[in-house]
């Protein structure tokens, strides 16, 4: 048969260890049989970090405001041992973190659901999208280690001269310090792209902070969110019938346990990074986690919300067979190839990036899964078949 084509560039990037071998066997039994890949290539294994001096990463973030659209494999964010295993010449930043701060966008993360894997909270009936801040916080701090009595101050110093200084504590011994900052620029891009993917999905949203501990620094993501509410998206939630809350994070921790789910929870880079994770595990499996990256000007980086795999790649290395659950990444290419198609009115591509998603629920809904789904699994009148990675893919090409 004739495989479906598209005209404009996806910008693919490669990544590291076991999502990497599974990135190519992706294409090679699930895409590639179908669909004319037209990518704009960049290759963010570590190793070719190491050798651009990481400006490959800037380059495929680059690309993705060219052409709006781009797919990640995993990617390692090096610490002191893997500087020694991979003989780098510095501690190279999150390829992750350096592209979400060139594109300035918000990580809206949800769970893959199949019949007969039921999520941990017996309540959930709806899949919880995380949105999550991409700037800022801890992930762009300034730390110092105190050696000894001292007197720690956060000082501001702004261009017309003013100076501002207050002291942050008084060290009686050694201690650790830390300093962040957020921008209200990114701020509002974060509340607009919320509001605009909670109409998309017709979801209520939800965001929630610390701002009664925290008074200027969370406080201000509040006041942001709601000045922007009432101004620009009030009517139009009200339109779509969804609506918009604020509360405390413990709060909504609380209520999420308690919902059914079917809801858009807004939070912080960090409060989002760990609470994803929850989300994820609670559902059943990290590896059944969907990414993407949406910025406010419309660009959109899909990837799975899980690491490279690093155990069942030295596996992988010794001539092992490994049962990794690729679903996450399937469904990163998938969500690719539907915003290109969307982009381009071009109802093929979309149409087969729908039935991949349904083959690939299909299969585990069938029986068939990666081992990590078993223990979960219970269907009544079904068998449950535990297969290794590329058996679990050639059993979703069989379906398509």
């Amino acid at each position: 048969m004739a495989k479906i084509t598209y005209k404009t560039p996806i910008v693919e990037m490669q990544g590291d260890e076991m999502t990497r071998i599974l990135w190519d066997k992706i294409k090679q039994y699930l895409i590639e049989p179908f669909v004319e890949l037209n990518v704009d290539y960049y290759d963010l294994g570590l190793v070719n970090r190491e050798n651009t001096k990481d400006q490959v990463t800037i380059d495929a973030a680059n690309a993705i405001k060219k052409y709006h659209v781009g797919v990640k494999c995993a990617t390692i964010t090096p610490n002191a041992q893997r500087v020694t295993e991979y003989n780098l010449s510095k501690m190279w930043l999150s390829p992750n973190g350096t592209i979400r701060a060139i594109l300035d966008g918000t990580v809206f993360r949800a769970p893959v659901l199949a019949n007969g894997i039921k999520p941990f909270v017996p309540g959930w009936k709806k899949p919880i999208t995380v949105a999550r801040h991409a700037y800022g916080d801890i992930y762009k701090n300034s730390e110092l280690i105190v050696d000894s009595e001292a007197t720690a101050f956060l000082k501001v110093e702004y261009k017309d001269g003013r100076v501002e200084e207050k002291k942050i504590a008084d060290f009686n011994g050694k201690g650790v310090l830390q300093g962040v900052h957020n921008l209200d620029k990114s701020i509002s891009s974060f509340a607009r792209s919320c509001f605009n993917y909670a109409l998309d999905v017709k979801q209520d949203l939800w965001f929630a902070t610390k701002d009664t501990i925290s008074k200027q620094y969370d406080h201000t993501f509040k006041d942001i969110f709601a000045e922007i509410f009432e101004n620009e998206y009030k009517e139009k939630f009200e339109k779509a019938g969804i609506t918009y809350m604020y509360t405390l994070i413990d709060d909504a921790v609380a209520r999420i346990m308690r919902s059914e789910g079917g809801i858009v929870w807004a939070l912080k880079n960090y409060d989002g990074d760990v609470m994803s994770d929850m989300v994820a595990s609670a559902f059943g499996s990290l590896a059944m986690m969907t990414s993407v990256l949406v910025s406010p000007d419309g660009n959109y980086e899909y990837e799975a919300a899980h690491g490279t795999v690093t155990r069942h790649y030295y596996k992988y290395l010794k001539g092992e067979k490994t049962s990794t659950n690729p679903v996450a990444t399937i469904f990163a290419w998938s969500g690719a190839l539907r915003k290109r198609g969307e982009s381009e009115d071009n109802k093929e591509l979309i149409a087969f990036a729908d039935k991949l998603e349904k083959a690939t629920v299909g299969t585990i809904e069938a029986g068939y899964m990666t081992k990590d789904l078993t223990s979960l699994f219970s269907k009544e009148g079904v068998t449950v078949h535990a297969l290794d990675s590329e058996e679990f893919l050639q059993a979703i090409a069989s379906r398509m």
